[in-house]
């Protein structure tokens, strides 16, 4: 059975601000628990704890659980991947997740500027342990344009426009594609070259997670890995 302080901190890990300052989350299944490897802090299971059902995020549990440590990653480590995805004012933990997973399948790494959480338990289930395995980072959107600019790569704007480009003319050289919130638009005052992917007019836009995916594809498409 769990310890009492142990599952004090599972209730406390439901909340953004527990796990900001503790530097931990929740993760779910045999698999995502065996790719956290040292991050491990403790598992359990429905037998070990009586809070179970409610710390637990699915409503189907898929037996081992664990509480880990966020990874922490360097600008270094951001800047070792060719393609640098920056999500903008992106709230859905889905959708995040679902492009850390497109990440992890692409060779790319990911900064946040005012998107969801990345230890949100829907965007950790999302991101079928990418959150562990891709480079990512939040920085605020003050610092993010100095940031951006200061990395030297080219810019590209994942948005419709007339004079956009298709992913095939992306550089294919190191580069940093922006996303931003489908209702907003992108809010970063960066210039870059759009991009835009050619789809049925009958459909107003694509859905942001799918967007980005597209593009990393075509980029791995064109490029090596």
């Amino acid at each position: 059975m769990l310890s009492k302080s142990q599952q004090r901190l599972l209730l406390a890990l439901q909340k953004r601000k527990e796990r900001e300052e503790r530097k931990m989350f929740i993760i779910e299944g045999e698999k995502f628990v065996r790719d956290a490897g040292s991050l491990v802090e403790f598992t359990f299971t429905d037998r070990d704890t009586t809070i179970y059902r409610e710390v637990i995020s699915t409503d189907a549990p898929q037996g081992k659980a664990a509480v880990a440590r966020v990874p922490e990653w360097t600008m270094k480590d951001i800047t070792s991947k060719p393609t640098i995805v920056v999500l903008d004012g992106i709230q859905d933990p889905g959708n995040v997740g679902t492009v850390l997973r497109a990440c992890l399948g692409f060779n790319a790494s990911l900064l946040l500027v005012e998107s969801a959480e990345v230890t949100n338990p829907k965007t950790v289930r999302a991101s079928a342990s990418a959150i562990l395995r891709v480079p990512w980072m939040t920085v605020s959107r003050e610092e993010a344009p100095e940031i951006l600019t200061g990395l030297e790569r080219p810019i590209f704007r994942l948005e419709l426009k007339k004079t956009a480009v298709t992913p095939m003319e992306i550089s294919p050289k190191d580069r940093i594609i922006i996303a931003g919130n489908e209702g907003k638009g992108i809010k970063l005052p960066l210039n870059g070259t759009s991009v835009a992917i050619p789809h049925n007019p009958a459909l107003e836009s694509l859905n942001v997670a799918m967007a980005t995916s597209i593009v990393l594809y075509e980029l791995c498409r064109t490029s090596k890995l």
